[in-house]
């Protein structure tokens, strides 16, 4: 369950991974324009502009996984500001003291002596500044992806869902959207169930038909499963804030219906609509 949870927070934050790829060196290139007035070229200032990339990276990588943490235990709703004021301060913490620890490390075997002044009076400071856009960058992130979703389902809804195109021997069928009980993953294909307990293998993947689905009608639950909501008779809580879906008495469907906590918030307004 936490690889489900992991893969949909990973999914809502792209492309993340590419930005910093490139900013990350931008960021320490910068640094030392603001830090020194004469940059010497040589190859002591590649091995020390080396190594502060590697810091940048390593704790960028912290930063990233202290908020996948987060989403799963604090998420944006119903508190955004209680939530950005949390991770703002616990990433910035985090992140700046991996610097002062590795930079002492480092001064201490390449000198024998610690850190000079100076990184505590400058560099800290800027470094710190750093964190914060790093952290608007992610907060920005998430917010683009909530608004992307409120606008693909907005877009689906006003359209007309044909049903699903599938073949049954020689036969072409199209099984209209108020017949399906469920999309699950089976080994590299696609399983479409009937409610009256066919089954059709689709073409297409989970996450196209994610995209696709009518979005009132349909709700994916995990990486395996997109249920329908006709089939759903509740859900029940589990540890660390994970739900369980309860499908309608005497279902015969064989479904992965765990939900992770960064997605119960999603499937509690999908499930219970408000007004």
């Amino acid at each position: 369950m936490r690889q489900d949870s992991d893969f949909f927070i990973s999914k809502k934050y792209r492309p993340d991974v590419l930005i910093f790829l490139v900013l990350i060196p931008l960021i320490s290139a910068f640094n030392y324009y603001l830090t020194y007035s004469n940059i010497q070229w040589n190859g002591f200032l590649l091995l020390t502009f080396s190594i502060d990339t590697a810091q940048g990276y390593l704790a960028w990588l912290i930063v990233r996984r202290l908020i996948f943490l987060l989403d799963r235990v604090l998420p944006f709703e119903p508190k955004p500001g209680k939530r950005i004021l949390i991770q703002v301060i616990l990433t910035t913490i985090a992140g700046i003291s991996f610097i002062i620890l590795t930079t002492e490390l480092v001064s201490w075997i390449a000198k024998g002596r610690p850190a000079i002044p100076e990184f505590y009076t400058m560099d800290v400071f800027i470094i710190s500044i750093w964190f914060l856009v790093i952290n608007g960058i992610y907060i920005a992130l998430h917010y683009q992806h909530t608004l992307s979703e409120i606008q693909a389902e907005n877009s689906v809804s006003l359209e007309v869902f044909p049903g699903f195109q599938v073949k049954s021997g020689n036969q072409e069928l199209l099984i209209p959207a108020i017949e399906v009980a469920a999309l699950k993953i089976d080994d590299e294909y696609v399983l479409l169930f009937t409610v009256k307990g066919k089954k059709y293998f689709l073409d297409e993947s989970l996450d196209y038909w994610e995209k696709n689905l009518p979005a009132f009608e349909f709700f994916r639950l995990n990486r395996q499963t997109i249920i329908h909501r006709q089939i759903l008779l509740g859900f029940r809580k589990l540890d660390h804030g994970k739900l369980e879906a309860e499908l309608i008495p005497n279902s015969p469907f064989d479904l992965e219906l765990g939900i992770s906590r960064a997605k119960a918030p999603s499937f509690r307004a999908w499930f219970m609509p408000k007004p």
